[in-house]
């Protein structure tokens, strides 16, 4: 059987994610889709319904998807799921994990890695991850759970935001931008996203898009490896909130991203030391990291992602004749050393 496509999303509480699914369930794609909730809102519970049963938690809506609620935990549900589909009991294409509005996708990502059963089933393809436009800058300035789903996200989605102003909107994808640079943006009118945007993303496959955002920054990315931090001299309206005394305080994400560049060759065994070393020290930190390798002895680029304390390479594409080999990396993470890892990582060059 192949493997089941399997895409989590996630947003804080009232981002609209149930506004999402629904708009994506009831699109005539040709794909039945199992949904996976955490806990079932009364909007999901509607006409659509043609079978519940409440034993098993399970309901099949009219479009052929289906929806369950997670269970004891989230192993047993994807374990059951693809038991059910093998047996020919249940007929999906693809499953969705919709995560609670507080919780940290780190954990729901590391299922599909961790568990040889759900390993052998699943593909994670992607972390989709919702963000209202209204009531984001408060929210990252307050609640980790949001910042964290942010840095997780493969493809962001901004919800709501015809309540806010172009500057508003504009301040809060800057900021988006720079906690997260690999993960696209996209605005969305009352759960209106494409197909194209939702599935078969390949955010986690190793040989998808190779490259980390192109123009990441292009502006303020000046040298071999600088980037622009948020500092104490940001006053990028998004990063500022006022007390009740009127004042303006700076907020400094502890999300924060930065780039590996150089086009020195990896040596293979000591970058695999010190990715060993500080994924040990740093890995519960490291929310998502991935680039493209130029390593010594290899004429292949090599593709490499890590979620917290696993991490994986893959061979990507041949380097092109005339193309200059060059390694570039993304950290994505809570508060991460970046003297301490890009010093590493320049000590790990040939």
């Amino acid at each position: 059987m192949p493997l089941i496509p399997a895409t989590i999303l996630t947003g804080f509480l009232g981002a609209g994610k149930t506004t999402v699914l629904k708009r994506i369930l009831s699109e005539a794609h040709g794909q039945k889709i199992a949904v996976i909730e955490n806990e079932f809102g009364e909007e999901n519970i509607d006409s659509d319904i043609l079978v519940s049963d409440t034993t098993e938690q399970i309901i099949q809506m009219s479009n052929g998807c289906i929806c369950c609620t997670i269970r004891e935990d989230l192993r047993a549900t994807l374990r059951d799921l693809a038991e059910k589909k093998r047996k020919g009991e249940l007929d999906f294409d693809r499953v969705v994990i919709e995560t609670t509005g507080l919780a940290d996708p780190g954990p729901v990502a590391q299922t599909f890695f961790m568990d040889d059963e759900v390993a052998e089933s699943y593909l994670l393809d992607a972390i989709l991850t919702l963000v209202d436009a209204k009531h984001a800058p408060e929210q990252l300035n307050e609640r980790q759970e949001a910042r964290r789903q942010v840095g997780f996200a493969d493809q962001i989605f901004i919800s709501k935001s015809e309540l806010v102003s172009a500057e508003d909107l504009q301040a809060l994808q800057h900021r988006l931008k720079h906690m997260n640079p690999r993960a696209p943006q996209h605005t969305v009118h009352f759960g209106d996203v494409a197909i194209k945007d939702f599935f078969d993303l390949r955010g986690f496959n190793l040989n998808a898009k190779l490259d980390i955002d192109p123009d990441f920054l292009t502006a303020e990315d000046h040298d071999h490896h600088h980037d622009h931090d948020h500092g104490e001299s940001c006053d990028h309206p998004s990063h500022t909130h006022a007390d009740h005394s009127g004042h303006h305080h700076h907020v400094d994400d502890d999300v924060k991203s930065f780039v590996f560049k150089s086009e020195r060759a990896f040596d293979p065994a000591k970058l695999e030391d010190f990715l060993g070393a500080i994924v040990n020290i740093y890995g519960p930190r490291m929310l998502r990291y991935k680039g493209v390798l130029y390593m010594q002895g290899s004429e292949r680029k090599v593709i490499f992602q890590g979620v917290h304390q696993l991490m994986g390479s893959d061979l990507g594409p041949a380097w092109a004749p005339g193309e200059t080999k060059n390694s570039k990396l993304v950290f994505i993470g809570i508060d991460l050393p970046k003297d301490i890892l890009l010093q590493g990582m320049e000590q790990s060059l040939v």
